[in-house]
């Protein structure tokens, strides 16, 4: 069953929310002597639009279906966007439409591709905005505004299990509206320490905060078109590695690791495991890959190699070098990479570790199975027993992953763009990954694309960040039906 008046009215607030954040660029903009009227203006849309759902819908109950809260979730990232766009097309600065589109959907969906080719020339207050954006998307909107904001009622739930990523949620008390603000409690306390940890490393104080932004949430949107390679510092490469890596754990791990001190459980974690064993690995044999074929230092290949390695698999997208002329050996280890992903419950992007490695502990069993017909070969993840039904539905998220990767593969293709160019920004869309492969690289802008690939890039980011299944759903005639 369906409410929409309910719908509205989330909608309405969360517009307000939009508003409320958007403004806290006007400090930036006049501590810099930069003008505010395109601030003010698209504040006041979002205010007035807000403001009318909310209105006219004030009399609506609380309760959200499971139906509701999938179309709150969908409709929502792309009401986001679209407002989100206004201050980069009324400043002029992205003045096309399709390009100002992408760029904030690139943001809120934390994938870090930009159509940018002089970031440098961005005031600092649409800088900001951007960095915004992605730590606002990291979290998720609606539960960033459910931890803040606990209006939503009996609705949370749905609206919580619509936007969260991952096979497998970790639940930290019986309220949602209580996970979600000692989530937040976490997520902001790692910012506040990134963005100390970055000045002492020698940024400015608003590089540092834009970048810790960027970095807890994995997005990588820089204030500079180079983007870490720019400071030229190994010092803020080791603590971007280091915050980028954090941004890869479990918040929920986090909390339980910071606040209840339970460090044994980290490393019990069987995803956590999985996640740190792929970055030792790949960056061993990178490292070793870039000593042998470059002029590097063996601390310089190690830098390089770990930067990349943790920057590719959060999916945050940073970059110090243009890996896309290394062998070809090296940069394909990297695109399989951004296939894996970080942790579930984290704020990266791509398939996740949990997936990855239950689908090899599902495969190894079958092997197991052809020798031993009769055996009970039970798949355990965290020393927990994974239910048949989590097994499926990984199974079929990981179908639906490669066909959209597929799909993206051929119309980039259907647009006149070569196979490798095609593959990479399809891969790096629906894994929100950022940077590409070929012409489309870390260190490119994406602004020369035709406009129709944007548009299906941002299509998708949005569902490689939702997961597919809450936006896919819509599409099908059964989520539709009364019963």
């Amino acid at each position: 069953m369906f409410h929409p008046k309910a719908i509205f009215r989330i909608i309405g607030f969360l517009l307000l929310f939009e508003a409320l954040s958007l403004l806290s660029c006007i400090p930036v903009a006049l501590y810099y002597g930069e003008p505010t009227e395109y601030l003010l203006l698209s504040v006041a849309a979002m205010v007035v639009s807000g403001s009318f759902f909310a209105y006219i819908c004030r009399k609506a109950g609380r309760n959200v279906s499971r139906k509701d809260g999938y179309i709150v979730v969908t409709v929502i990232w792309i009401i986001f966007s679209l407002f989100g766009s206004l201050p980069y097309m009324l400043s002029g600065y992205i003045p096309s439409f399709t390009d100002a589109f992408y760029e904030t959907m690139s943001g809120f969906t934390t994938t870090g591709s930009s159509i940018l080719s002089n970031i440098e020339s961005l005031p600092n207050s649409l800088l900001f905005w951007r960095a915004l954006t992605h730590w606002i998307g990291g979290l998720g909107i609606v539960f960033f505004t459910v931890a803040v904001f606990p209006i939503f009622g009996l609705g949370d739930m749905h609206l919580f299990a619509a936007e969260s990523v991952g096979p497998m949620r970790a639940k930290l008390h019986p309220r949602i509206s209580v996970t979600a603000r000692w989530i937040l409690t976490v997520y902001l306390g790692l910012t506040v320490i990134a963005t100390v940890a970055f000045y002492a490393a020698g940024m400015g104080w608003f590089d540092a905060v834009c970048h810790s932004m960027s970095t807890v949430s994995t997005g990588g949107f820089s204030t500079k078109q180079a983007s870490i390679a720019a400071f030229a510092s190994p010092l803020i490469e080791y603590v971007t590695v280091l915050f980028m890596f954090i941004g890869g754990v479990s918040l929920s791990l986090q909390y339980l690791f910071i606040f209840k001190g339970r460090v044994k459980e980290l490393f019990r974690d069987t995803e956590f495991r999985t996640y740190l064993m792929f970055v030792l690995f790949f960056t061993a044999i990178i490292s070793v890959g870039l000593f042998l074929t470059t002029t590097m230092t063996a601390e310089w290949s190690f830098r390089t190699a770990l930067f990349q390695v943790v920057s590719i698999q959060t999916t945050t997208g940073f970059a110090t070098v243009d890996y896309t002329l290394w062998s070809p050996l090296l940069w394909l280890m990297l695109c399989g990479l951004m296939f894996v992903g970080a942790c579930s419950g984290s704020t990266s992007g791509a398939m996740k570790c949990v997936r990855v490695a239950t689908l090899f502990k599902v495969m190894w069993n079958e092997f197991k199975r052809i020798v031993h017909p009769n055996a009970v070969l039970p798949v355990r993840m965290a020393r927990k027993i994974v239910p048949t039904s989590v097994q499926s539905a990984i199974l079929a998220y990981t179908v639906i992953y490669f066909f959209m990767v597929i799909v993206g593969l051929v119309v980039n293709m259907a647009f006149g763009i070569d196979f490798l160019n095609s593959f990479g920004l399809s891969v790096t869309s629906v894994g929100n990954v950022g940077p590409a492969l070929g012409n489309y690289g870390p260190m490119d802008s994406l602004g020369l694309l035709p406009a129709g690939v944007k548009w299906f890039c941002s299509f998708q980011m949005l569902v490689g960040r939702l997961e597919f299944f809450a936006v896919l759903l819509l599409l099908t005639p059964i989520f539709w039906k009364r019963q």
